[in-house]
């Protein structure tokens, strides 16, 4: 003896209480670009970390010898290739200031404004 129907209070397998049967495919879509958004948006972050964080190092005058140093200063060299020397100034520290500072700025805005755009996909 079989019986098909279902159960009183059991809901069919296709039934999606939350949107309708294609609610699970539009968030995915969503999500993907949410997810890359985040990407952007960190990485963008961390590169302007790096470049505050190697401005602060220098004004604070940190033992270049010392590996994290080092390491910091590496990557703000990295991340800053193509702003170094834009700005000539006598006082070294302004230079710095300013031929790091700016990529990061520039990093924060591209990054942010490309994760904004992400997110309203």
């Amino acid at each position: 003896m079989s019986n098909t129907e279902p159960m009183p209070g059991n809901q069919p397998y296709d039934h999606h209480p939350q949107g309708g049967p294609h609610h699970f495919e539009r968030r995915r879509d969503g999500s993907a670009a949410r997810r890359t958004a985040l990407i952007i948006h960190t990485i963008a972050d961390i590169a302007a970390v790096f470049l505050g964080l190697w401005i602060l190092l220098y004004l604070l005058e940190a033992n270049r010898a010392n590996v994290f140093v080092g390491f910091v200063q590496g990557m703000a060299d990295f991340l800053g290739w193509w702003s170094q020397d834009i700005f000539t100034m006598d006082t070294e520290g302004l230079r710095v200031f300013l031929n790091y500072g700016l990529p990061a700025v520039i990093y924060l805005l591209v990054g942010h404004g490309i994760a904004a755009r992400l997110r309203r996909l």
